[in-house]
C-alpha cells in the first residue's frame, strides 16, 4: 500500500490535474448545456465506469500493451474518435428545437451512460493519463504494485467523480433555467455536436508516448 505522505501527494497531484478541463470534462459539459443536468451527471456515472474499466486494465497490465503496440493503439484511438464524430453529427442533423421532459427519461439516461462508458473507454487520453501519473506514486520495493496500482486508481476515480460531477451540476443547472426558446435550442444543438466531432478530431490526433 502506498505510505500515507505519498497517498497524499497522490491525492493533491491528481486534483491539481482534474481542475484543469480536459477532454472528459468537455463532453460532460457539452452534455449538460445540450440535454440538461440529468444528462450531465447521467454522461458522469458513464465516463466513470470508462475510467474503471481503464483501471482494471491498467492493473492486469493489459493498458500497457496497447499503449505499447502501434496497432493496438491505433484501434483504439480511432475507434474512440469516430465514436465521438458520429455521436457529433448525429446531433447536429437533429432538427429537434425543444427538448420536452419526456425525452430525459430513463430510456435516455442510460444511453447517455452507456455512451460515456464507451467514450472514456476508448479515450487514448485516459490511458495515458492513467500511465503517466500512477507510476509516479508506485513503490515498487514495497511490493504488491497490483494493489497499489488498484488503490491510487480507485482514488483517482473517486476524485474524478466528484470533479466531473460538479461540472455537470453547474452547467446543467445554467442550461435549464436557460432553457426554452428556439433560439436556445437551437444553440444547445450546435454547441453540443460541436463539441463532440471537436473531442472526436482531437483524440484521432492523440500520439503514443515516445517511449513506448
Amino acid at each position: 500500500m502506498p505510505s500515507p505522505t505519498t497517498y497524499g501527494l497522490f491525492v493533491l497531484a491528481a486534483l491539481t490535474l482534474l481542475v484543469i478541463p480536459g477532454p472528459a470534462v468537455l463532453y460532460i459539459v457539452g452534455r449538460s448545456i445540450d440535454q440538461g443536468r440529468a444528462a450531465g451527471i447521467a454522461s458522469v456515472l458513464g465516463v466513470t465506469t470508462g475510467t474503471l474499466i481503464q483501471i482494471g486494465l491498467a492493473t492486469v497490465g493489459l493498458s500497457s500493451l496497447v499503449l505499447a503496440s502501434a496497432i493496438a493503439f491505433d484501434v483504439v484511438k480511432y475507434a474512440g474518435a469516430a465514436y465521438l464524430i458520429v455521436l457529433g453529427i448525429m446531433r447536429l442533423r437533429s432538427r429537434r428545437t425543444a427538448i420536452v421532459q419526456g425525452d430525459r427519461g430513463p430510456r435516455t439516461l442510460r444511453r447517455l451512460y452507456t455512451q460515456g462508458v464507451i467514450v472514456n473507454t476508448l479515450n487514448p487520453k485516459t490511458a495515458l493519463f492513467i500511465f503517466a501519473l500512477l507510476p509516479q506514486f508506485v513503490d515498487v520495493e514495497a511490493g504488491h504494485v497490483w494493489l497499489q496500482v488498484l488503490v491510487l486508481g480507485l482514488t483517482l476515480s473517486c476524485l474524478g467523480l466528484l470533479s466531473d460531477g460538479l461540472y455537470a451540476y453547474v452547467a446543467g443547472t445554467v442550461a435549464d433555467r436557460m432553457r426554452g426558446s428556439r433560439a436556445i435550442a437551437r444553440i444547445e444543438r450546435w454547441f453540443g455536436g460541436t463539441v463532440l466531432v471537436g473531442l472526436g478530431i482531437a483524440a484521432a490526433a492523440v500520439g503514443r508516448p515516445a517511449s513506448s
